[in-house]
């Protein structure tokens, strides 16, 4: 081996290597993402499912990616066998295309497309109906290089059965089994041959299409497999580049690839392949915090929630619910709620997709709060839309269970122990909380509405209750809407049902700041500790300050974040709307 080859081995293994190492950073840093796509991924045991996903052309590449996708309970696992089957297209690749030396790292490029296929995906990982989705593109891709390196093998004169096996195998290749036609006649001369491939090429769709699948529509199966992102509100086409750009590269190589066995070829495809990766991934904390806090919340592990929620300074609706269930569980919530932040960051979502705290947590959340049937109603309209997975059918389970329905326990149990890792797997006691609060709510439905006001504006409504935990509940919510009317009825049953129990700091902040703000009918007459009410003055004249001509109320709050964003007054002036209907400073709604 000359000094060159040598130079080029090394180059080629470098960038090879780099490559690698930023594959498995990324997957590393996309665990919590790993375990949702499973959690939130349609895999049933049994015949009707299996028959319903072979219905449609690429189906069965859809249930071995459904099946594979469970795996990513143990998100290393799935992540593990994901490199193995990259691995294993950057090396069949290499042979079908006859790649040697430096330009064997084009097949880098084919890997950076399917990577970027799975860390790009954004909130589509809540609201996806694509089954099998993780693993179904890079194991029908790696398909179609084994069909492709076995037909360079035979000779020429046998390609013409290569492009009728195509043909055939559409319903189970669906879009690759066209490429695999593209890529195999781009490789020779054109002959009669290759001009019957193109012929059989263009009518494979339209003949499985009248013959088989006349109940899809066409564009469905021209490119069947081929991921579109679109539900009957919202469409994301640039998810499906990296699939665009997938196909284009495979049929690039064919054309260029001997021409590209240049020492410089390694480094520019793997700079190529990260920065194709970098420049489409999504990854935002909130996103990452969102899927921890939902996942320890599943397993009650409430001090977790708590964790995360105190490392994280601009919380989303979705984790300041699940924060503040993690205080009614763990004790504490009107001492710490305001402290850990009430007021919600919008989500970082750059598509037009419409996601919300239905589509994240809200079947959670209102199994805590005891509310079952909404919880119910919630799942199924959930799971009809993007299937029975594990996470509906625990929440299914554990309702049932709230509800004493033992059969239904059974039934969604069963379902769930044919799933891998969940052979034993038994939804939790129902807690003395959720027993509670579930007697304290009227467990009608209304019209179950799909937002976070919903659920603030009917717990504020439990100001009646003779429970605890329920008039904890009332008044906070009462606070949040910062609603005098429900505050002050909300506040006389929380002291009558915690009498001799100290006074919890924020409602002390929201007593003092209420008693200024409504009629002398309305008030009570309560000790309040002297430092809270010193640092109430103190507020308002810090306040007055800040407040000169030309700074807007949001510049006023950031100012007064740093040393009162921890306390009720904060979040009734700044945390909601800067101004309220009369143009003054300050938040305060009525019933």
């Amino acid at each position: 081996m000359n000094k060159t080859s040598k130079v080029s081995s090394i180059v080629l293994y470098v960038s090879l290597l780099a490559f690698l190492l930023f594959v498995v950073y990324l997957l590393y840093i996309n665990q919590e993402v790993f375990y949702t796509a499973h959690d939130r991924s349609e895999f049933l045991f049994g015949a009707p499912f299996f028959h319903a996903l072979m219905q449609k052309p690429f189906g069965l590449m859809q249930y071995v990616g459904a099946w594979l996708t469970q795996l990513f309970c143990y998100p290393a696992l799935g992540s593990g066998v994901l490199v193995a089957i990259w691995v294993l297209t950057f090396f069949v690749g290499t042979k079908a295309f006859r790649l040697q030396g430096s330009a064997s790292a084009l097949m880098l490029l084919p890997v950076a497309c399917l990577l970027t296929s799975i860390v790009d995906l954004g909130y589509w990982v809540y609201v996806s109906t694509i089954r099998g989705y993780w693993f179904s593109q890079s194991v029908a891709y790696l398909v179609m290089l084994l069909f492709l390196w076995a037909a360079r093998q035979t000779p020429r004169k046998w390609h013409l059965v290569w492009y009728l096996l195509a043909s055939c195998l559409y319903p189970v290749l669906g879009w690759f089994a066209l490429l695999f036609v593209l890529c195999l006649v781009l490789f020779e001369k054109p002959t009669w041959r290759e001009l019957f491939g193109i012929v059989l090429l263009i009518f494979t769709a339209s003949i499985w299409h009248t013959q088989f699948y006349s109940n899809l529509r066409f564009d469905d199966v021209v490119l069947a497999g081929l991921p579109r992102f679109i539900t009957p509100s919202d469409n994301t086409p640039h998810l499906s580049n990296p699939f665009w750009v997938l196909g284009a590269v495979s049929l690039l190589i064919p054309l260029c690839g001997k021409y590209l066995a240049k020492a410089f070829v390694p480094v520019l495809c793997a700079a190529a392949g990260i920065y194709f990766i970098s420049s489409l991934m999504f990854h935002d904390q909130n996103y990452i915090d969102e899927m921890r806090m939902v996942r320890y919340a599943e397993d009650d592990n409430w001090k977790e929630v708590l964790h995360i929620a105190e490392e994280n300074k601009k919380p989303t609706s979705t984790m300041i619910f699940l924060k503040n269930i993690a205080l009614m569980n763990e004790g504490g919530l009107l001492d710490r709620s305001f402290k850990l932040g009430n007021s919600p960051t919008s989500i970082y979502n750059p598509d037009t997709l419409h996601v919300s705290l239905l589509d994240i947590a809200s079947p959670l959340v209102y199994y805590n709060y005891g509310m079952m049937n909404e919880a119910i109603r919630l799942n199924f309209e959930n799971a009809i839309q993007a299937g029975f997975s594990p996470f509906y059918l625990k929440m299914l389970s554990r309702c049932a269970l709230a509800c004493g329905d033992k059969e239904l326990v059974e039934r969604y149990t069963t379902q769930l122990h044919h799933h891998l890792f969940y052979d034993d797997w038994q939804p939790a006691p129902v807690t003395e909380t959720v027993k509670t609060l579930k007697k304290s709510y009227s467990d009608e439905l209304t019209g179950v509405e799909n937002s976070d006001s919903y659920i603030v504006n009917g717990i504020s409504l439990w100001y009646e209750s003779d429970y605890k935990v329920a008039s904890e509940q009332a008044l906070l919510y009462a606070m949040l809407r910062c609603d005098s009317r429900r505050f002050w009825p909300s506040l006389r049953n929380f002291v009558k049902l915690h009498m001799n129990e100290n006074f919890p700091v924020h409602a002390q902040e929201a007593y003092i700041l209420f008693i200024d703000k409504t009629p002398e009918e309305k008030r009570m007459m309560i000790p309040v500790e002297q430092g809270i009410y010193e640092r109430y003055k103190q507020f308002w004249e810090s306040l007055e300050s800040k407040a000169v001509p030309g700074m807007t109320v949001e510049q006023v709050g950031e100012e007064m974040r740093a040393e009162y964003g921890d306390t009720y007054w904060w979040y009734n002036i700044f945390g909601r709307k800067p101004l309220n209907v009369h143009g003054k400073i300050g938040n305060e709604t009525h019933a």
